[in-house]
């Protein structure tokens, strides 16, 4: 059973940055794509974006594309996402997942989730 841990959420201002990080445990963990996703309060929750095993390939919601970066150490077992210019907008709980066969926008395709990290932008 594949666990992942979250971290790195926070509040920070407008314009602000900060990275979030998941951890993954139980599994082989550079054998399947790994993403992100997202959900607002009173929202879906919302692809933002996705990487390859390898580590090669990535994928972005064009709402995060540019601002957002996505990678991963899979000696670590872990995955980040750096995350620059923030906006009000991007405040959501954000998730990691891990499990998909190649990187994905779909949640249907991870089959492992963690707990989530909250993000609190301020305008």
């Amino acid at each position: 059973q594949v666990q992942l841990v979250e971290s790195g959420g926070g509040l920070v201002q407008t314009g602000g940055s900060l990275r979030l990080s998941c951890v993954g445990s139980g599994g082989t963990f550079s054998s399947y794509a790994v993403g992100w996703f997202r959900q607002a309060p009173g929202k879906e929750r919302e692809f933002a974006a996705a990487i390859t095993g390898s580590g090669r390939g990535t994928l972005y919601a064009d709402s995060v594309k540019g601002r957002f970066t996505i990678s991963r150490d899979n000696a670590k077992n872990t995955l980040y996402l750096q995350m620059n210019s923030l906006k009000p907008e991007d405040t959501a709980v954000y998730y990691c997942a891990a499990g998909a066969s190649t990187a994905s926008r779909s949640y249907r395709s991870y089959a492992y989730w963690g707990q989530g990290t909250q993000v609190t932008v301020s305008s």
